[in-house]
């Protein structure tokens, strides 16, 4: 029996999780970032409820607005921001608010598309009532890429192949995450069908065909490389 994927944020993210309150330090926040190697420090107030971020790009401007001043802007813009943040001693001047974040249940995929959409590296995860449950990084997100290729295989014949259409079942191998599928799946309108089903399984890296060595009879039993 191959071991469970892991499938949504709590099963990859870190649940310790190092966070500052909103009167942290500039000095602090910084000497935490690197004594942890973390790239963003989540803000709470009261009991665990975030309220904003500060990363590293929050804190670099101080540094970028050093040997010059920062130019005058209108209230709410971009630049006004920036040269307010440059400016600023604590957490609750820093932070980026409301706080980008994510929930244990949602999956692995969901979490990647929005680091992806607003590049950023880490995300606080929080429960319904938005109390820190812990952290998910882009590392912990690529954990699921260290699945062996044996539980992949395993997977794919015990949940994905029984489930698709007769004539599309075939012999499964893989090889450092990439799936080789040999046997009848091989008409154009099945492969969009047949890959869907296979890139499904968490670690999969890439889907291949090639002409079965059998004709007639699905099998979905090869033996793993």
């Amino acid at each position: 029996m191959t071991s469970p994927a892991p499938h949504t944020v709590s099963d990859v993210m870190t649940p310790t999780a190092v966070a500052v309150g909103p009167r942290a330090a500039y000095k602090e926040m910084v000497e935490l970032m690197r004594q942890w190697s973390i790239s963003a420090l989540p803000v709470l107030a009261g009991e665990g409820r975030v309220i904003g971020v500060v990363s590293e790009a929050d804190l670099l401007l101080k540094e970028e607005y050093r040997d010059e001043e920062p130019e005058l802007s209108a209230p709410g813009s971009q630049a006004f921001d920036e040269a307010a943040k440059a400016a600023a001693q604590y957490a609750e001047d820093l932070m980026t608010t409301p706080a980008v974040t994510v929930h244990p249940d949602a999956t692995i995929s969901e979490a990647a598309r929005t680091m992806a959409r607003l590049h950023i590296k880490r995300l606080p995860v929080t429960d319904e009532a938005g109390l820190l449950q812990g952290v998910v990084s882009r590392g912990d997100l690529l954990k699921v890429f260290l699945r062996t290729d044996e539980e992949i295989a395993a997977e794919l014949r015990e949940t994905v192949l029984p489930e698709l259409p007769p004539s599309a079942r075939a012999e499964v191998s893989v090889q450092d995450g990439v799936v080789t599928l040999a046997g009848q799946a091989q008409g154009a309108a099945l492969i969009p069908l047949v890959t869907r089903a296979v890139r499904s399984v968490e670690g999969v890296v890439d889907v291949r065909f090639e002409p079965g060595a059998r004709e007639g009879g699905h099998q979905g039993c090869g033996k793993a490389s």
